[in-house]
């Protein structure tokens, strides 16, 4: 049964609602751009497009598509999607996604209508012999003009973990560990995998300590580190050594261990917010959604009644 993938869209989701402008740096990156890290940011609205699809017993269902990420920095807008796997329709899903993006944008007069596309890539997480390096739509038009409307790709595990802390380009630091899934799933050596992750907690740590990154960035992309382990190991051997690297000990003065303290606490935090939310995404029951709080966070009973009460939502 192929696994959901809930997980990466939950933590590209809430990095993009909490955490914006750690995505500067990677519009910079992808663009070419030279934003301050302070530049001021406007999340534009995701508007769905309807889409028909075909389900198992042949009927037909109607489905709502949101893009990922539809940002405005300065006179300038971007659209960044986030990818797991490739799919043969996203060229023409990003082709919606934009023309809905221009459309807030557009100015029009009598007979007259300027329509500004937006700036776009995608950002896979995984990578296959299929996975294009760039993206192409090709708008035809009646009498035979063509225009190509293309942007390069990100495909992440071409890009080493020391590019990815130089560059600042801490959005991607919880998906890397997709590159190492089939040694992950198939209970394999793990060791270059920890060393990497360690690289990753030493380098958040540091920049913590420069006040390049908040304690709650910090926290939170540690946590997110996390999640995405637990759903590629799904509670396999590996599971527990990886996610330790994030919650290892550390040499500290007693700041520091104040601060950690209360950064295991915001984790723990963050992971029983995501295993509720993703319980109830899946259809769990509370009894399963209760076991899982106290199996992977080691929650007491009264605990994890409290988190699935605190971050449940009653469910129509």
């Amino acid at each position: 049964m192929q696994k959901k993938t809930h997980d990466y869209d939950n933590v590209f989701k809430t990095m993009k609602s909490k955490h914006k402008r750690l995505f500067i740096s990677v519009i910079n990156d992808i663009f070419g751009k030279d934003y301050p890290v302070d530049a001021d940011m406007t999340i534009l609205p995701s508007e769905g497009y309807l889409t028909e699809s075909e389900t198992v017993d042949g009927s037909k269902e109607i489905e709502e598509q949101i893009s990922d990420f539809l940002l405005k920095i300065g006179q300038e807008v971007y659209l960044l999607e986030c990818q797991s796997y490739n799919d043969d329709s996203m060229a023409i899903r990003i082709a919606e996604y934009a023309f809905i993006a221009a459309r807030q944008s557009a100015v029009w007069d009598i007979g007259h209508a300027t329509i500004p596309m937006p700036r776009f890539s995608i950002i896979y997480i995984r990578k296959t012999d299929k996975t294009p390096k760039a993206t192409t739509i090709t708008f035809t038009f009646p009498e035979g003009q063509t225009v190509d409307y293309e942007f390069e790709n990100v495909i992440l595990e071409n890009l080493t973990k020391e590019y990815i802390v130089e560059k600042r380009l801490f959005p991607y630091i919880p998906f890397y560990i997709a590159r190492y899934e089939k040694d992950i799933t198939s209970e394999g050596n793990v060791d270059r995998a920890i060393e990497d992750l360690t690289y990753f907690k030493d380098a958040l740590l540091r920049l913590r300590g420069t006040a390049e990154l908040s304690d709650a960035e910090m926290i939170d992309l540690m946590g997110f580190v996390n999640t995405i382990i637990t759903h590629i190991a799904n509670e396999n051997k590996n599971e527990e050594r990886l996610v330790n690297v994030m919650g290892g000990t550390i040499i500290e003065t007693e700041s520091e261990k104040w601060v950690r303290q209360g950064m295991q606490q915001g984790m723990r935090q963050g992971q029983a917010k995501m295993i509720v939310e993703l319980g109830q995404d899946d259809g769990q029951d509370d009894e399963t959604i209760l076991k899982r709080l106290r199996e992977k966070i080691g929650l007491s009973l009264e605990e994890a009644k409290d988190c699935l009460a605190k971050y449940g939502r009653q469910l129509v």
